[in-house]
């Protein structure tokens, strides 16, 4: 799984190539020209401010040789470039040549960052914008099986933390080594003695850095896991506060969420105890390594055993500068595992499935022309599950008006669900025109219906887009006649703003009837084939709810209804009543011919109106 994961990281990444090839080459540049600046810094020291004339006299005689050592390859082309009659003059262009090094190394420090971040940015984009079309697709049953704030916390938190770990991937993974590799170079240049016990102790350190990383990883899944829990509270609490307040449960509420941020707290704690302690072992090593390299190494210059000052100066003032490259690298591997816990939850999200899928080539069915079908259809939520519809047959006609009954659970929503394909059928099958609705294009199935449920989803948007959703523009005149027909119109008129009024978040400035209203309009002003009503009245006073059954009749003419409720005196006028009991079709007639029959239908009117 973890290769499986870092292959991915590195698609992302390598999707933004030109990006990333151009802030190499700056990575590049800078790299070198970060060497320069240290061993002209190193030449600053050792040749102009201690012995000028010494150097002199050696340059003369590297000059003369026939062959030169690397170390003396070296220092002989940095002197041929800087020095000059005088130590001040040598000094002068030096000091020059160390400020236009430095700057122009500067100005690709600069290129390579933005460039990277530029990368950065377009990667979260590109994934959160993966996500969100990915859970668009994804069947109605993985949200009623995931938690709403497991799913936002993959897409912000998650998405976030993998950006870090990208960024220190490339820009630590990349330049640093070899930042190393080119310090590491000139130290074995130098002195291939000293260097080879540098190099003989520093994997110790690296030991302990990846036995500490992956400790991270667990405590980082743990971690995102615990923070995706706290939003679920955080936005059940605040989608239901006029429950808690009601309850007067503000303190228990309070009490949950409290323990769950202490939880988050210890785990992050952890994992910074963890985190933090990566530094100061790779100091810790990188002070042993210094004090083991001045001993010997002085011990070798003040017995003159080979290695002169000026050389012993130059490597220890590399060495040092090679130990923050190191000690930024003990961090990667830390943050590369934080990352990969956030990438396994983002790819296990867009590696989801949905249930509901199309064919190949699925069929345009147009508009609805003849019967909609069920066939001994069956259907369980889970597989292996409780069977919750047994053996449904039944069928509608063009122009027919179906109303569902029966009691609470017995299926009658499941069925509606069944249509627009929100799921799919366990066995049996359900046909429109005599088409297997798997074998219909979902949004030429989903544009033929019109869909009102008994709970009430609107938008933080004005009223006009709540009507108009998925519509396009629409005249105020069409607006106008569905909200009049949905017996909307006078309570949208006398709005602050009208149809430009914004009704919050679900919305909450409206009353419960006001917004059943509203989805009605909705689903009138789309004017689909097939009109699918679940208890869309239940929210509505008598008075109202006279009105639009009165308004929905009208509009029942060359339009299939099905129509599910409780209330039983919105249905006495269907054209046939389906009774449901235990998920199973118990009776099928009119009003009069199941109320004659002294059946369940009977017995449920007479509980109504006893």
């Amino acid at each position: 799984m973890s290769k499986s994961i870092y292959r991915r990281m590195g698609r992302l990444m390598l999707s933004h190539w030109p990006y990333i090839v151009l802030s190499s080459v700056s990575a590049l540049i800078f790299v070198l020209l970060n060497g320069i600046s240290i061993w002209l810094t190193a030449t600053l020291i050792n040749n102009i401010l201690l012995d000028f004339d010494s150097i002199l006299k050696a340059q003369a005689e590297w000059a003369a040789k026939e062959f030169l050592t690397p170390n003396e390859s070296l220092k002989y082309w940095t002197n041929l470039a800087i020095l000059r009659e005088t130590p001040a003059e040598s000094l002068k262009v030096l000091c020059l040549t160390i400020l236009f090094v430095f700057f122009i190394k500067n100005i690709f420090l600069y290129l390579k960052n933005i460039l990277l971040y530029m990368v950065q940015l377009n990667i979260v984009k590109d994934i959160r914008d993966k996500l969100y079309i990915h859970i668009q697709g994804l069947s109605l049953g993985y949200f009623h099986k995931e938690k709403t704030g497991s799913i936002t916390s993959t897409i912000i938190n998650d998405v976030e933390q993998l950006q870090g770990s990208l960024s220190i991937a490339f820009q630590k993974l990349f330049v640093e080594p070899i930042n190393i590799l080119i310090f590491a170079t000139l130290l074995f240049i130098i002195s291939w003695k000293l260097a080879l016990i540098a190099i003989v102790i520093i994997p110790l350190a690296g030991i302990a850095i990846i036995a500490i990383g992956k400790s991270i990883r667990r405590k980082s899944r743990r971690t995102q896991k615990k923070i995706s829990h706290i939003m679920q509270i955080l936005g059940e609490t605040l989608s239901s506060i006029r429950i808690v307040k009601a309850f007067v449960n503000e303190k228990e509420e309070i009490k949950k969420f409290s323990m769950e941020t202490a939880n988050y707290l210890n785990l992050h704690l952890k994992r910074a105890k963890l985190d933090l302690i990566a530094a100061p072992i790779t100091e810790s090593f990188g002070v042993v390594i210094g004090v083991i390299l001045l001993w010997y190494g002085g011990t070798e210059v003040i017995l003159q055993k080979g290695l002169i000052p000026e050389d012993f100066i130059r490597f220890i003032l590399i060495l040092f500068s090679i130990l923050g490259p190191i000690k930024q690298m003990s961090n990667v591997n830390i943050k590369i595992q934080a990352g990969a816990a956030s990438a396994e939850r983002i790819f296990k999200l867009l590696d989801t499935k949905p249930q509901i899928v199309e064919i190949k080539n699925p069929i345009n069915m147009g508009k609805f022309k003849t019967s909609l079908e069920f066939k001994d259809v069956h259907f369980e939520y889970q597989e292996g599950g409780e069977l919750v519809l047994d053996s449904i047959s039944f069928k509608i006609n063009k122009g027919e008006v179906v109303a569902l009954v029966g009691a609470s659970g017995s299926g009658k929503s499941t069925i509606a669900d069944l249509i627009p394909r929100f799921y799919d059928t366990t066995t049996g099958k359900i046909t429109i025109d005599g088409n297997n609705i798997k074998n219909i294009s979902l949004s030429s199935l989903r544009n033929n219906m019109g869909i009102v449920t008994q709970e009430v989803i609107l938008f933080n948007d004005s009223i006009r887009n709540n009507i108009s959703y998925a519509q396009g523009e629409k005249s105020d005149d069409l607006l106008k006649e569905a909200a009049k027909a949905a017996n909307a119109l006078d309570f949208i008129e006398n709005t602050p703003n009208g149809f430009e009024t914004v009704v919050g978040e679900r919305g909450v400035k409206l009353s419960g009837g006001q917004k059943q209203r509203i989805a009605i309009a909705r689903a009138l002003l789309k004017n689909p084939s097939i009109l699918i009503l679940d208890e869309a009245t239940s929210a509505l006073d008598t008075e109202s709810e006279k009105k639009v059954q009165t308004a929905i009749e009208s509009l029942m003419k060359d339009r299939t209804a099905l129509i599910i409720a409780h209330r039983l005196s919105t249905v006495q006028k269907a054209d046939k009543i389906i009774v449901i009991e235990n998920g199973k079709v118990a009776e099928i007639g009119s009003h009069e011919s199941l109320f004659k029959k002294n059946g369940i239908y009977k017995r449920l009117y007479d509980l109504q109106f006893d």
